[in-house]
């Protein structure tokens, strides 16, 4: 949506992707293509990061929060084994917080 939130983080985003891009060195057609490949990667993935619309559901995960939404993004980004782990230990202590939540509900209920 114009004038968003969401827009200007996308600006943002790109801004610095455009920023920390390797200019410095493009001797070669190799080395351009490279950068272009970057360029277009990174832009995709702040451009998915920020547009996408979340419908909430009663199928929805109720657990699911923000963190969970932007934790992929770096995995995404450089595909490291360590944020994947990084990002599966967040989703499963954000289960185990929530549902711990639910259980003590319950019990206090009763």
């Amino acid at each position: 949506m114009k004038n968003s939130e969401e827009e200007a983080a996308f600006i943002k985003n790109v801004l610095s992707i455009i920023k920390n891009l390797d200019i410095f060195d493009l001797s070669d057609t190799d080395k351009l293509e490279d950068m272009v490949n970057t360029l277009t990667t990174n832009t995709e993935c702040a451009w998915s990061k920020n547009s996408k619309l979340v419908n909430i559901t009663r199928h929805s995960k109720s657990w699911w929060t923000k963190e969970c939404n932007q934790s992929p993004w770096s995995y995404r980004i450089l595909r490291s084994l360590e944020d994947w782990k990084i990002f599966k230990k967040m989703v499963k202590n954000t289960k185990r917080f929530f549902f711990d939540l639910k259980i003590q509900e319950i019990t206090n209920k009763r």
